[in-house]
């Protein structure tokens, strides 16, 4: 149990930390140039590898260049990580690509559009009854 603590502190630092360097660290334009923000940080158990999941704000061709900036700058981020943090090894960095939020939108908009569908045929709303006296 202390090891799984361990572990989600040494995520919520890394977090923290990289939050920091999107701000002023990182001098690619890739990056800079769209809102890049971190969704989650995965740490492996052993504290070896770590995969922090960033959404960008913009179009697909946005996010593909802030991704692709942000894997390129990876060992600057993983050096930079072990002189702040001061771990005995710091683990491997990968990015990726959180599409959850675009997900969430997608799916609210689609229950908004079924809604909007029944209230036209005059349907009940979910949670109500159909009985007919």
């Amino acid at each position: 149990m202390a090891q799984g603590r361990r572990v989600e502190r040494v995520a919520a630092l890394i977090r923290r930390e990289v939050s920091e360097l999107l701000l002023s660290g990182i001098k690619d334009e890739r990056v800079s140039q769209g809102m890049v923000s971190i969704t989650h940080v995965d740490v492996a158990g052993d504290l070896q590898h770590c995969k922090i999941f960033v959404s960008v704000y913009g179009t697909d061709d946005a996010q593909q260049q802030a991704l692709a900036g942000l894997r390129s700058a990876s060992p600057f981020v993983k050096g930079e990580l072990g002189r702040r943090l001061q771990m005995r090894r710091t683990p491997e960095v990968v990015f990726v690509l959180d599409r959850g939020l675009e997900q969430g939108t997608s799916v609210l908009g689609l229950l908004n559009r079924l809604e909007a569908e029944r209230q036209v045929k005059g349907e009940p709303a979910e949670g109500g009854t159909a009985f007919s006296e």
